[in-house]
């Protein structure tokens, strides 16, 4: 667990200098780590519905405020969309939005304000169970590890029943199925769910039963709250698992039950497993890689989210590039003229260099330039005998002539 020892455990940790991330990190997991979930009262302000499906907003009284968030996975469940002005309670738990060092509260489940009366009425249900010990390890039938045939009780309207016989068939498409039609929602649901369950038990053709319904409010899941639905679950002879709502809703028939699946597609997973234990194993894992994928994918989101307000608009990232290439051609039109010039300043040189070199500007200092009778430049005395002819290249004009004297 993380504390504040952690960042002042020890002396040799005083001379430490941390970075932002890294105590935004530890706040966070400290923050989640040391409060428990709970719930909360307020009202809406500054509601966004995101892009991505997440929900943003503020909840006030009359003396505070604090920033929420509502993730799409969880919002999902909700039946309704929060407005502002409008009060609530809320299951959250408390984080920290590392990017920018806010706290913040992350929420799990909203009802309206007053759903706190059904609150009561099910925690005093389930204390007096409990008491009667109808939740006792002890009391619970085995599940079949390999059962031959599967009930289940729902509602065949429902998109409960479509996704246990998907996941069934999936699995498991040997085993065979038998629906027993229930009402799971309003005031005759409780009488129809015992009548399916006494059917069940009194024809014994299945060796497990499944009660199960999609999610919904505390409202359409009280049904499972009622105390003789309870207690038919317990007196039934067939082992019962309950897949009812989403994985964050629990009821009464869940803690009855023989065994409580996180969704009715959860439900059918188990039941079709070649162990309980397994099962759990592999759920065990599975909870632990989403919490640390959805912890990365949250903070992503947030971040695209917090970005998505800084966008600038096509128009004026074209002006921007328009801009920047005028900017370029100037600095490539200075570098060219730079260039030219340098260039011209070189070509100057060596036609200088050239003029200075050339035959003509040595003759017009005075020398001249002598040939042989073949056109060979005569530069020794060695290459000439007397009455020799020559020719002389003077800077103005040429000249014939024999020798007629010649000196080493």
């Amino acid at each position: 667990m993380i504390n504040s020892t952690t960042i002042n455990s020890s002396k040799s940790n005083e001379a430490k200098v941390f970075s932002v991330k890294e105590i935004n990190r530890l706040v966070r997991e400290l923050l989640e780590q040391s409060f428990p979930s709970f719930w909360i009262s307020g009202e809406i302000s500054n509601f966004i519905s995101a892009s991505s499906g997440h929900w943003y907003f503020s909840l006030k009284d009359d003396e505070a405020q604090v920033r929420c968030t509502m993730f799409k996975n969880k919002n999902m469940a909700a039946d309704w969309v929060p407005k502002n002005g409008e009060k609530i309670e809320a299951k959250c738990f408390i984080s920290l939005y590392e990017s920018r060092g806010e706290y913040q509260l992350n929420i799990e489940l909203i009802r309206h304000a007053g759903a706190g009366l059904l609150s009561e009425a099910f925690n005093q249900l389930k204390e007096k169970l409990f008491k009667e010990g109808l939740f006792e390890a002890s009391c619970k039938k085995p599940i079949p590890q390999f059962p031959k045939t599967i009930g289940i009780i729902t509602s065949i309207s429902g998109a409960a029943i479509e996704d246990i016989l998907i996941t069934l068939k999936r699995r498991s498409p040997h085993i065979r199925v038998i629906i027993y039609p229930s009402l799971v929602q309003g005031k005759e649901a409780p009488l129809a769910i015992i009548k399916a369950v006494d059917t069940a038990n009194t024809r014994m053709e299945c060796d497990v039963l499944i009660l199960a319904r999609g999610g919904g409010s505390i409202e359409d899941l009280w049904a499972f709250n009622e105390e003789i639905v309870a207690r038919a679950i317990f007196s039934s002879r067939i082992p019962t698992i309950t897949g009812i709502g989403h994985e964050t809703d629990t009821t009464i028939a869940d803690f009855v039950s023989d065994l409580r699946a996180p969704t009715p597609t959860g439900a059918a997973e188990l039941v079709t497993s070649f162990t309980v234990e397994i099962i759990k194993t592999i759920q065990i894992y599975k909870n632990q890689l989403n919490r640390v994928m959805t912890g990365l994918i949250r903070e992503l989101i947030q971040k695209i989210d917090y970005l998505e307000k800084r966008l600038i608009s096509p128009r004026q990232q074209i002006q921007r590039q328009k801009e920047q290439i005028h900017q370029y051609i100037q600095r490539i039109n200075r570098s060219l003229r730079g260039a030219l010039i340098q260039y011209r300043l070189h070509i100057d040189k060596l036609k200088l260099n050239l003029d200075h070199l050339s035959p003509q500007a040595v003759l017009s200092r005075g020398y001249s330039i002598i040939t042989n009778i073949d056109g060979g430049i005569v530069n020794n005395i060695n290459q000439l005998k007397l009455d020799d002819k020559i020719h002389i290249q003077l800077n103005y004009g040429q000249a014939d002539a024999n020798i007629s004297n010649l000196k080493k």
